[in-house]
């Protein structure tokens, strides 16, 4: 019996429609500083990421994956600009990174304004994920936000008894966040800050601002970034402060601890990573990092290494097809993965939820290598901490976003 034309056409448009969708490819914005003072903050960042991709020879469940790094050289503004280059010319369904707090609040609402998934690996910004959510539907957090690991220390230091501390921080606001969450935690189980100071954001000479320090204080905690996360330390040491340090996230981060020396030994910090975190899914990243670049991964390598991850398995689900904005970021608020870091999952807020490790600079030989080296030994986790920490999330939003004046410093004189 012969078909008709019609009845043939049918069955083929049929056909078609049951094929499952092919494989596209997934074009990547990925926005760091390449060059100037933050360079080597944006060298790790591409590292780690392009080290999964290597991993997975850049084939997302069918899909291939092409990265286009921008130089953003740590200026917002730049920042912007390459943004909508990526978006407009090179046509990226999405796009990672920026470094500065500042860069973060500067980049989401490109995001929302092009419609475009922005995935901040590094952007520490808290209010993205807190009250300005829902102005940036397309903005999603792999990283951390300033506070959370802060809070943690803050609760930390007061169960170590210490009663007063001077915060000294970069004059910006991701300075602001980490000492707004230290500050809070510290002071609500009864510590006091009784001063902060606040140096400019790239700071070389801190003798200015050490000289101030009221002598007795039982700690000083530090928020540095860049270059001035090495020069800190050694200038208050060399100044003669005895007493303990406790570092901001990206204070004692690995990405400084190669151009810091014995001075820092016993110092503390916290954050949601440490290369000296003994569990095989680290050791194995650490190893196989280290051989790939020469160095230990930083948290700016891993948070990369581990973007990179959360898009591939949003990938295998959708068999290699790119979803659209709107369901990529459902999808990804769905994860709940083991990376390096430990396990992460996400808010309704599109935070991280993941465990913040107190962690201890000693020198040490670790995972087999042959000589002692600085590393930041983990010393508690506290699992699964979110970025309102014990408060809640509505108690936590009730309050303004932490700031040079909030929390207000009473115990300052």
């Amino acid at each position: 019996m012969r078909l008709s034309r019609s009845v043939l056409l049918l069955g083929a448009a049929l056909s078609l429609a049951a094929a499952p969708a092919l494989a596209e490819d997934l074009n990547i914005g990925f926005i760091a500083p390449m060059t100037g003072g933050f360079a080597q903050v944006g060298k790790d960042m591409v590292d780690g990421f392009q080290m999964y991709l290597d991993e997975t020879n850049s084939d997302f469940a069918g899909a291939k994956v092409k990265l286009i790094v921008e130089d953003d050289q740590a200026k917002p503004d730049l920042g912007v600009t390459k943004a909508k280059k990526l978006i407009l010319s090179d046509k990226v369904q999405m796009f990672v990174g920026g470094v500065l707090a500042s860069t973060g609040y500067a980049l989401a609402p490109v995001s929302t304004s092009e419609k475009t998934v922005y995935l901040a690996s590094v952007p520490a910004s808290d209010d993205l994920t807190q009250r300005d959510a829902s102005k940036y539907p397309y903005f999603f957090r792999t990283g951390w936000s300033s506070s959370q690991p802060h809070h943690a220390l803050g609760a930390w230091a007061c169960e170590q008894g210490y009663k007063k501390v001077v915060t000294v921080a970069a004059d910006y606001a991701f300075g602001y966040e980490s000492v707004g969450g230290f500050q809070k935690a510290f002071e609500d189980c009864g510590g006091k800050v009784i001063q902060k100071i606040w140096p400019t954001l790239g700071n070389k000479d801190f003798g200015p601002y050490i000289s101030t320090i009221k002598p007795d204080a039982d700690a000083v905690f530090s928020l540095m970034v860049g270059p001035m996360a090495a020069q800190f330390p050694k200038q208050l040491r060399a100044a003669g402060f005895k007493k303990t340090i406790l570092g901001g996230g990206t204070s004692y981060d690995e990405f400084a601890l190669p151009f810091m020396s014995d001075e820092v030994i016993g110092d503390i910090s916290a954050l949601h990573y440490s290369a000296a975190l003994e569990t095989p899914a680290n050791e194995k990243f650490v190893k196989a990092y280290r051989a790939k670049y020469g160095k230990v991964p930083s948290y700016f390598s891993e948070s990369n290494y581990s973007t990179a991850k959360m898009i591939h398995e949003v990938y295998k689900k959708t068999g290699g097809t790119w979803p659209g904005p709107e369901k990529f970021i459902e999808m990804m608020s769905a994860l709940k993965l083991d990376t390096p870091r430990g396990p992460v999952s996400f808010d309704e807020l599109r935070n991280p939820v993941q465990d913040i490790y107190i962690k201890k600079v000693e020198k040490k030989q670790l995972f087999g290598y042959d000589k002692p080296e600085l590393w930041n030994t983990v010393v508690k986790t506290y699992p699964q901490v979110s970025q309102f920490w014990t408060y809640g999330k509505e108690k936590f939003l009730a309050q303004p976003v932490y700031s040079r004046e909030f929390p207000p410093c009473k115990f300052c004189e």
